[in-house]
Order: structure tokens, then sequence, then C-alpha cells
């Protein structure tokens, strides 16, 4: 998510699944090939595994961007053909990209070429008014010929025109069935489901049809919701015990961004859902949230926000 999963989210998100494959914000092939690749590449060991989710329609920028991510260490390449915000159409890819089936099959196979890691796809069951089954399955059969073997279907239609993000995100209608009869229809590729989908009992039922689902904005807002991730659905240990836990680590995380001279605050805003769902929780945001104590050690702030958290937790009691 642009703007939201940059590597000091993903560290965070670390600290409560060590299993779940993570992806970058969407990164332009034109910021790579022309921008500061450290400031877009680097990110933590901790992160894998993680994959580098691209956009851009020349195959030629997506191959050299492909060998910069094998370069830079990542486990996976993502084409996003899902985007629907203007600024990402103006730049020819995005959602729009599936209008062009055989362009992005030949995005796809100049990655390939390109790179020993795997190429993956995530995009929309449609474009504008087009509700037709066929219009995504000529999609996914195009570019599999080309050698993808991963779509991830996020269950609605992008609206390229009259709607923002947001909405895009909430008014074209949810359509799984779509997204389930891919998977009959295409039973050797891996085909994983996202939108709209919130609770763990959510995601084991898609588990049962489909071999994966993506969490957006559900695991951003409410993080420990991912508490139990890598028990459930991978057979391994949950890296975290409690909240206390979480928010101990991290401490330790800010304290290192303090000590480089950096500001924690950019870091901490990806931390502030927390404690959501828990009595005291909103006083603990506001500390955390109060721009005058962005100077003060990062402990000392936790020092506070603990406090007002109990002491809320105490009223509400």
């Amino acid at each position: 998510m642009m703007d939201w999963t940059d590597r000091q989210c993903r560290y965070f998100h670390r600290l409560i699944t060590r299993q779940t494959l993570l992806y970058t914000e969407m990164v332009t092939t034109g910021a790579l090939l022309h921008g500061d690749q450290p400031r877009h590449l680097d990110f933590n060991a901790e992160e894998h595994p993680v994959a580098l989710q691209l956009g851009g329609s020349e195959p030629a920028d997506l191959a050299a961007s492909a060998k910069l991510a094998e370069r830079w260490g990542y486990d996976e390449v993502n084409l996003n053909c899902g985007c629907p915000s203007e600024r990402v159409q103006k730049g020819a890819f995005g959602a729009c990209l599936m209008a062009e089936p055989q362009l992005v099959a030949d995005c796809v196979k100049a990655m390939r070429d390109a790179t020993a890691l795997p190429v993956t796809v995530k995009h929309r069951i449609g474009i504008d008014r087009n509700e037709s089954y066929d219009f995504v399955r000529d999609f996914v059969a195009t570019v599999a010929e080309a050698g993808c073997e991963v779509f991830i279907v996020h269950a609605r239609n992008a609206w390229l025109q009259g709607l923002s993000p947001k909405e895009n995100r909430e008014i074209p209608p949810l359509r799984y069935e779509l997204v389930e009869q891919l998977k009959r229809e295409f039973p050797q590729l891996t085909i994983a489901i996202n939108g709209g989908l919130k609770t763990p009992d959510q995601i084991a039922a898609q588990l049962e049809v489909l071999d994966g689902v993506m969490i957006g904005r559900e695991a951003y807002h409410e993080p420990w919701s991912m508490a139990q991730w890598d028990s459930r659905f991978f057979g391994r240990h949950d890296p975290a015990a409690s909240r206390e836990q979480v928010e101990e680590a991290w401490l330790d995380y800010l304290e290192r961004v303090h000590a480089s001279g950096r500001s924690w605050a950019h870091a901490m805003r990806h931390a502030l859902g927390l404690w959501n769902g828990t009595p005291g929780a909103r006083r603990w945001r506001q500390v955390w949230s109060d721009h005058r104590l962005k100077t003060l050690a990062p402990r000392e702030v936790a020092r506070q926000a603990t406090a007002a958290r109990l002491s809320g937790a105490a009223v509400a009691a």
C-alpha cells in the first residue's frame, strides 16, 4: 500500500508474524531506474520473506527492475495490475493494464527472463462496468501463457473513472465467486484472494478453496489480528505472546531510530493500532500522537502512554 507499507511498517509487522509474505509499497520502474535506489529498495533482514511490488508497463524497464529486486535480495517480484488511482493511470500502469493482457504477458516474460525470482501479478476481477467472468479469465489465461504461476486477485472491479481509490475499495461489489471460478478453471495456478477479508475465520474459509489470502488495510489498522497467523496457518510458533511483548521489541527499534538522529514519529504511526479494542487504547494513541512529545526519547513517551492507557483501563472498568 503506497505510503503505508514501508520498511518500518514491515519491521513492525514482523514482530507479530514471521511467516506471512510481506509486500513493499508499489514502486514505479521510473523511481528505481532514475531515482534513489537505496531509498526504495533497502530493507531490514528481518523482513524476509518480502516481495517487491512494481508499477510499470514497459517490459525492458520492468526487466531491469526485476534484476534490481534480485540483486537487493527480495524473495519475489510482483507486477501491480490492480491500483485504480488516476496518478497511476497517467503512468499507464496499475488496473488499466488489464485492458492490455498481451502487454502484461510481455512484461511478465521480460521479467522472468531477467530474474530467477518468482514473478507474480496482482489484479482486479475487471475494470469499469465490465463484470463478465470471461474478461478476467482471458486476462489470467494470457498472462499465464507467459509463465506467471501466481495471481493475487482483488475480488472487485476497478472503476477507472468517477471513483477515488478509497471508493474503489468499497463501492464495486465483492464477487468472491469469480476468484473461486478462476481456481476451478486453472487448478495448476496459485490463486490468492484479496478484498474485504478481516478475521482469521474468514481467512481460513477462503483457504479451503483457494491457495492464499492477501490482507491489506485490516492488518495495518488492526495489527494484533495477525497475532496467531503463524500457528494457525503455517503450523509455526507465534513470535509474540502479548501486545506488551510487541511494544517492548518495537521500542528497541524506535530507540535505535532515535539514536541515529532520525525522528521516531514517522515509524510510530505504523504501530498506533497495536492496542485497538482494549480499554485505554485511545489514550495511548493520543500520547504517541502528541507532537509536543516527539523530541523525547521513545521510552519516555512510552512511559507516559502506558500510564495513560492503564488509567483509561481503570476508568473503563
